[in-house]
């Protein structure tokens, strides 16, 4: 039996402290149940902080924040070796990464060095202290914040590590009627969130998105979406191959979440930006004539034939 429907459970939950980002909250779910990480770029105080543990309570797995600033240490975030007297040996004291789910805020803050140590837990789901390599439980996910490029205090991270990260999202300013509600709840103190689903149940949502059908059509139509990356004269850096397997990742997620079993053209273009958009680096034409990421990757999507062939 399938349990997409806890999908919509969850993303209820979440939105009882996150208003009106309805779109945002299923593109990070559809993340998560591909296995993928999540950053969410954006100024302060628009909810990004909120919006993660809303996720990790309702989900039912175990979290852990850090704030990044200049003196986070990496061993700070994996762990280290210390001398146990009584024992007379030494002992690994485990870091803040060692959970399900795991918040990075405002990663951008911290130096390159502190940055980097998460590379090998993102890809991997491990982390090598001293030599020793150590498994991360599973299911295991990074949602990181960062503040806008430019911000004071500000450490540009680098393609390798925002090649890891499977979607990059904004929350945005609400409306003048979500942030009258925000307000009404805030002080109403409504919207607290209940725990919908558990591990088991993710991992179980997390096998069925990956038994989703893609067609030969499909793989094509992706493969052909992000090469175009590649050749476009505005771009300088497209997208890597670790970025294809990402677009096809969220598709199949998309398909699943919206009760499919197989992927549409449709479930492509709506995930294409969000896992791109963060991936290329703009040419010195695209940067003179400031022409947005956003826009770049749109004419993209226009301009490359869809497949007709949809289902299995």
């Amino acid at each position: 039996m399938s349990h997409y429907q806890y999908a919509e459970k969850i993303l209820n939950e979440v939105k009882k402290q996150v208003v009106g980002k309805d779109d945002v909250l299923k593109l990070i779910l559809c993340a998560f149940l591909s296995e993928g990480h999540v950053l969410i770029d954006d100024i302060p105080g628009v909810g990004k902080t909120t919006m993660a543990v809303a996720f990790e309570n309702a989900m039912g797995l175990q979290g852990r924040r850090m704030q990044f600033t200049p003196d986070v240490l990496p061993a700070d975030i994996l762990g280290f070796n210390t001398f146990d007297k009584s024992s007379q040996r030494m002992l690994f004291q485990q870091g803040a990464i060692f959970c399900n789910m795991f918040l990075a805020d405002e990663i951008n803050r911290t130096s390159p060095k502190t940055q980097s140590a998460l590379l090998e837990a993102m890809e991997e789901r491990q982390v090598t202290v001293d030599g020793v390599t150590r498994p991360l439980d599973t299911p295991f996910f990074v949602i990181a914040t960062q503040k806008p490029v430019g911000s004071t205090g500000t450490q540009k991270l680098p393609e390798s590590e925002m090649d890891r990260f499977m979607i990059c999202v904004s929350m945005g300013y609400p409306s003048v009627s979500e942030e009258t509600e925000i307000l009404r709840r805030k002080n109403q103190f409504t919207g607290r969130v209940e725990q919908v689903a558990d591990k088991q149940v993710i991992l179980t949502m997390m096998q069925e998105v990956r038994e989703v059908f893609v067609h030969d059509a499909i793989y094509d139509y992706l493969a052909r979406l992000v090469n175009q990356t590649r050749n476009s004269p505005l771009i300088e850096l497209g997208g890597s191959p670790r970025a294809t397997l990402s677009l096809m990742h969220m598709s199949m997620a998309l398909a699943y979440l919206s009760g499919r079993n197989y992927v549409l053209p449709e479930d492509v273009e709506q995930v294409f930006l969000p896992v791109l958009n963060h991936r290329i680096l703009k040419s010195r034409k695209a940067r003179t004539e400031k022409i947005s990421e956003t826009a770049i990757l749109s004419s993209i999507l226009e301009k490359e034939h869809k497949p007709t062939q949809k289902k299995a």
